[in-house]
């Protein structure tokens, strides 16, 4: 039950910000509330706020009511400064405006743009975000600059700090100040002039103290993140611009910044990147320490274990698996603006390295295929290293950095103290150029000597940082929750009061995520730990980095894959304990719908997983035990095994349903079936203009046996019983288009017996009933096996879901290939492409995706049409076979960012490779999308050759229906 302030800021805010964007129940304030950190606290109210009027409405109204407030991005944070136990707002998705400014020169966004996404759209300009953190492909720009992340490149001369230009910041008392805007300005001169004459007062206060300025010179001079950015005071006259830096790394403790504008750097088009692997840690940074000079940008170092738990990463070499204990890598980089400037970096590099006993001779490649994969490995480190972990341990990182001279007998020391203390997983990495290193290590908390041995060691680690090297002990993580008592030591009493000034002129109620960088409390670094408890192979190597986010269509909706694992894991415990069974019902009623009903079970969150944790597989084991009934299992066997019978009545219901379209129009009939569901509870499936009409099965010709040119086609179910839709600009049956095509190229067409009782066993698989999807995929094996000579013959499905789970459950022996790849690998040269004057778009499936194939479907595309669009930040299409009729909000989400592309790009058809997912795209886009095989086959025609076979009447055979 919420407190009496809670409740009455919850009943105001709702005149501003819509009930379903505010969170007081169970499930979603425990899975929103966690962030990639090791601490977890769970918050009583969530903001999912859209704009900046309404975080300005809930700051007057959490300072009326005295109530703190902690804001969040995409909480990939790693240091607890993104969660809280009061009131948290969410500023991500639907914060994701931006506006490239001189050319590219500088870019205004909001906080919610992850990075990746803005390097993306600065490509065409040459250039990129300065700071270039591990998780920019996760990470959102508030988050970045708010910790001062920095990364791999960019150390102290391009991180955050040094390019942000301006900023439009929401003080904790609701007044907005825009510092790139002079009538802002000066309205916040004439209203808060006591305010700014204190910046001038503090900054002309710490420049008169030379001890003081010297030593923030000094601490700066290397990465720190350590305790709140008071370099501003000497390096910025202007108070404005002083503010404006202030907020760099004030992890939220000051102001709430919905909008930033920054410097871009360049985007260097030469690059070479070697994997250089040194006997011991200490001669790698003493190699890096000569390399410090010279034409290297990057230096990331990863020690024996980290090389360990990366060695199966696509892109490592096999051979690191048999590196003695102790050898170290360095990945290298090095920039220029010409291949003739490149290779002379390459040169110079070999020359001071030299002298360096290596353990491979040192090669550089300058491909981006290649490098690119090393520079992924080095990303996915962390996450890679916490899948290692033993199960049930809590995975916990830390970053120092140490001044570069120092660099190697510090690095030294502090591999010793974690071999001390017994962390034999203990890994050291990170950006060894800039002194800067992360280390790794898995701790239980269950028993008190082992919170003991956490706090000996850390309080080592103080000692060796602050007080032997006088180096920062957060370099670019932020202070967060688990550094803040450390704050004081090693900056001296002097700044750290300095830092509370600056806290009490912003935040004079201490709202604005109390207890972080600024706390009191000594023991603050180990309360409110989180705990990882298993709760299945397939998900237990998660630590919640959120990486996986990204390319979860539900994150922002009901829950992501990474709260999914978090909301299974709180279950779990609840089970195992016995407590709170009114919070366990809670959570499992509420996980039916967040979790269970609207994951598209994609796999897509696998792909940007750095440890490939496929949650959509660990959803469908759940469904397996919620339908792990005698009745569920018997209505499925009477599916599978009356398979046609079942088509043929979806068949005829799609031709009724279409008839009634046609003489009804749109507008009625959707407005009576969207009655019906109404009323049924939303238990009926949804209808919509895209739904198609039945189709007949195909009919398979004579085959000539002295055509060399063969192929078994199998129409999935649904080509056998979809058509296209009363709207659709084709209307031929997919399967007989594709018949068609492939006879078009000269190629024999073989059917497999019984097709319209063949089913790959996706439909059963998706739903959790593994048995009988398997036995279908047994039977369609079986019948491909025969049809095309045991492998003889390659197998082409023009359903791409259908064919990658044909490619993980069949016999090796058979040749599986999907429309496009089949298309691309063995049809263009058969055909000649009359290339359209249309802007099309291309939708690669899930599945697309996962086997690689987006590249060849837009080739594909772009033999056929004069402008091809693949529309951005647009994942799965969330329909997911048949759960975009019964949860069509999760498809309109999925394809909330494709409408505005369509219309832009002024897009007149849309190709995908898989009917159902069509139906969702057509729906939500406004222009009919279809499979790309009717492109295909519209814009071609065969290529007439003589013939390498005789010429003489075919045997007669016909395949079986």
């Amino acid at each position: 039950m919420l407190e009496e302030n809670y409740k009455k800021f919850y009943e105001e805010i709702q005149s501003d910000i819509e009930k379903s964007r505010l969170y007081t129940d169970e499930i979603r304030n425990l899975a929103y509330g966690t962030d990639a950190g090791f601490y977890r606290l769970t918050p009583k109210i969530i903001v999912r706020a859209q704009n900046e009027k309404e975080v300005t409405k809930a700051l007057t109204l959490a300072n009326k009511y005295s109530l703190p407030v902690t804001f969040r991005a995409a909480g990939t944070s790693l240091a607890g400064q993104a969660i809280t136990d009061s009131i948290l707002i969410i500023a991500g998705k639907h914060w994701e405006g931006y506006e490239i400014l001189k050319g590219g020169e500088e870019i205004r966004m909001q906080p919610g743009l992850v990075g990746a996404r803005i390097n993306q759209v600065l490509a065409p300009y040459g250039k990129k975000l300065g700071p270039d953190p591990a998780s920019i492909n996760s990470a959102m720009i508030g988050g970045i600059v708010m910790n001062n992340a920095s990364g791999m490149n960019c150390g102290t001369h391009e991180n955050a700090y040094k390019t942000i230009r301006s900023a439009r910041l929401v003080f904790a008392d609701g007044t907005v100040l825009d510092t790139g805007d002079e009538t802002s300005r000066k309205e916040f001169m004439n209203s808060h002039g006591d305010f700014i004459r204190k910046i001038e007062e503090i900054r002309d206060c710490v420049r008169a103290n030379k001890t003081l300025a010297d030593r923030i010179r000094h601490k700066y001079s290397i990465k720190n993140t350590t305790g709140l950015s008071i370099n501003p005071f000497i390096d910025y006259d202007d108070p404005f611009q002083i503010i404006v830096n202030l907020m760099v790394g004030s992890e939220g403790t000051l102001a709430f910044m919905s909008e930033l504008t920054m410097k871009t750097v360049t985007n260097h088009k030469h690059k070479a990147s070697a994997m250089i692997y040194f006997p011991d840690i200490v001669t790698a940074c003493q190699s890096v320490v000569t390399m410090k000079p010279g034409p290297v940008h990057g230096a990331e170092m990863l020690d024996r274990v980290a090389l360990r738990a990366v060695e199966d990463s696509d892109g490592i070499p096999a051979f690191i698996k048999d590196f003695p204990d102790g050898v170290t890598a360095i990945l290298v980089e090095t920039l220029a603006n010409s291949q003739e400037e490149l290779d002379n970096n390459i040169k110079e590099i070999k020359n001071l390295l030299s002298a360096y006993e290596t353990v491979k001779p040192i090669e550089f490649t300058d491909k981006p295929e290649e490098y690119s994969k090393y520079w992924n490995i080095r990303k996915g480190v962390f996450p890679a290293v916490g899948g290692l972990r033993e199960t049930g341990t809590t995975c916990i990182i830390e970053d120092v950095a140490f001044h570069i001279e120092d660099l190697p007998k510090a690095t030294a020391e502090l591999q010793e103290l974690i071999a001390k203390y017994g962390y034999k997983d203990g890994v050291i990495y990170g950006h060894a150029l800039e002194g800067n290193f992360h280390f790794i290590f898995n701790q239980n908390f269950d028993k008190p000597e082992e919170l003991e041995q956490y706090v000996s060691f850390m309080k080592e680690v103080d000692y060796l940082v602050v007080d032997k090297y006088d180096g920062s002990l957060k370099a670019e993580h932020g202070t967060g929750r688990n550094m803040a008592p450390f704050v004081k030591h090693e900056w001296g009493e002097e700044a750290y009061e300095l830092m509370k000034e600056v806290k009490q002129l912003f935040d004079p109620k201490s709202l604005l995520n109390p207890g972080v960088i600024i706390n009191e409390d000594p023991d603050c670094y180990i309360k409110d730990f989180k705990t990882l408890k298993p709760v299945h192979d397939i998900v237990d190597k998660c630590i919640e980095c959120g990486f996986c986010e990204v390319n979860c269509l539900t994150a922002g909706f009901s829950l992501s894959a990474r709260q999914r694992t978090v909301v299974q894991r709180e279950i779990k415990r609840l089970e195992n304990t016995g407590e709170n069974p009114d919070m366990l019902k809670k959570l499992k009623k509420g996980f039916a719908y967040l979790g269970e009903q609207t994951c598209a079970g994609d796999g897509l969150c696998a792909t940007s997983c750095p440890v490939g944790i496929d949650t959509g597989k660990y959803i469908k084991y759940l469904r397996s035990l919620n339908v792990d009934t005698a009745r569920a299992q018997k209505i499925s066997g009477i599916v599978a095994n009356n398979f046609s019978t079942v088509g043929s009545t979806i068949r005829t219901g799609l031709k009724f349903v279409n008839g009634v379209h046609t003489v009804m129009g749109s507008t009625l009939l959707g407005g009576i079936a969207g009655g019906f569901r109404k009323l049924s509870g939303n238990s009926i499936p949804a209808w919509t203009p895209a739904m198609p009409k039945g189709v007949s099965g195909p009919k398979p010709k004579e085959i000539n046996q002295e055509n060399p040119l063969k192929v078994v086609y199998f129409p999935s179910c649904i080509a056998q019983t979809m058509g296209p839709a009363k709207g659709d600009p084709y209307k031929e049956p997919l399967h007989k288009v594709t018949q068609k095509l492939l006879e078009k190229a000269g190629y024999e067409v073989i059917f497999p017996d019984k097709m319209s009782s063949l089913c790959c066993g996706t439909p059963w698989e998706s739903k959790g009933l593994i048995e009988h999807a398997d036995q279908k995929s047994s039977e369609l094996e079986a019948a491909l096996l025969k049809a095309s000579e045991n492998g003889k013959y390659p197998v082409l499905c023009d359903t791409s879901p259908c064919l990658y789970r044909m490619r993980n459950v069949m016999d090796k022996s058979l040749k599986l290939y999907e429309p496009v790849e089949f298309i691309h690998e063995f049809m263009m040269d058969k055909l000649k492409f009359n290339k359209v004057d249309e802007v099309v778009a291309v939708h690669p499936t899930c599945t697309t995706t996962k086997m690689g194939l987006t590249a060849k479907l837009k080739a594909v595309a772009e033999a056929c049409a004069s402008h091809v669009v693949l529309p951005e930040e647009v994942g799965c299409c969330g329909f997911a076979g048949d759960r975009g009729f019964n949860y069509p909000e999760v498809n309109k989400y999925a394809l909330r960012k494709l409408h505005p592309v369509i219309e832009k790009e002024k897009v007149v058809a849309g190709y995908s490779n898989s009917r159902t997912c069509e139906i969702g795209l057509t729906t939500n886009a406004g222009v009919p999308y279809m499979s790309i095989i009717y492109l295909v086959n519209r814009v071609t025609e065969g290529i007439k050759a003589t013939p390498n076979y005789k010429k003489k009447p075919a045997k007669k055979e016909r395949a079986a229906i």
